[in-house]
């Protein structure tokens, strides 16, 4: 399995941006608009040092991209020394797969999309302002505050919306898929609409929609234990540890 997922985290980002090889490092520079990516070791590859982080880090500052790297612990696991080393702060997320039997019903308020409309990206934002699974005041009003002065942007992924009659778009995410894998990504609901399992029904629906695609490995990487909760309910568990590094705050 951790050999299926390098060659994911490896293939994803490279039809989107420009590729540099910093040592054992291989640095992705967003082409164009888009997703700002990250750092990663190479694949195959060794043993990446605090130089060659910090060597990263001074290219990525130069470029004006963010100064940020990600890899699996279970494959590259000096690399959480040697970036805290190299002044990085590092977040240890669950890393979870899904077993598919366990996957719920289907909600009847969750859509799929193929496209990256305005309520997904403003969605995520919003909620993404305000980490964790907690409640809080930002709602609908801000929601559609934001979006009266959104632009579309490019998609090239599967999407999918909680949406809600009456309330309109609560929750959103996305699949982004490589070969047979698909990584379920920016599971975000407004924070006033949480506690109703919104996150956790657009992950399944993604989910069943990659299956239904002939995906063989669909994952995931929770922001913490108590949101990787959230997508054991909906049939994930964790089998390893994504790492996701960058400058303190």
């Amino acid at each position: 399995m951790w050999d299926v997922l390098e060659t994911f985290y490896d293939s994803v980002p490279r039809p989107g941006s420009r590729v540099e090889e910093h040592g054992e490092l291989v640095l992705f520079v967003q082409a164009g608009d888009g997703y700002p990516f990250y750092a990663r070791p190479r694949f195959p590859g060794g043993r990446p040092t605090a130089d060659d982080v910090l060597r990263v880090r001074a290219r990525q500052r130069e470029l004006g991209v963010p100064e940020a790297f990600e890899w699996v612990h279970e494959t590259t696991p000096d690399l959480l020394a040697v970036a805290r080393e190299a002044g990085l702060d590092v977040l240890e997320a669950p890393l979870m797969v899904l077993d598919p039997a366990k996957l719920p019903d289907p909600h009847p308020h969750v859509r799929l999309l193929d496209t990256r409309t305005p309520e997904v990206t403003v969605v995520a934002q919003l909620a993404f302002s305000s980490p964790g699974t907690a409640k809080g005041d930002v709602g609908t009003a801000e929601r559609d505050a934001a979006l009266a002065e959104a632009t579309p942007m490019p998609g090239r992924h599967r999407y999918a919306v909680a949406d809600v009659p009456g309330e309109g778009v609560l929750a959103s995410g996305t699949a982004q898929r490589a070969g047979d894998v698909v990584e379920i990504a920016g599971i975000g609901t407004l924070p006033a609409a949480r506690r109703r399992g919104l996150g956790g029904a657009v992950t399944a629906e993604l989910a069943r929609d990659a299956l239904a695609r002939g995906a063989e490995l669909v994952f995931l990487s929770a922001g913490s234990a108590e949101i990787a909760k959230v997508y054991e309910r909906v049939g994930f568990r964790r089998v390893g540890t994504a790492c996701i590094a960058a400058p303190p705050e």
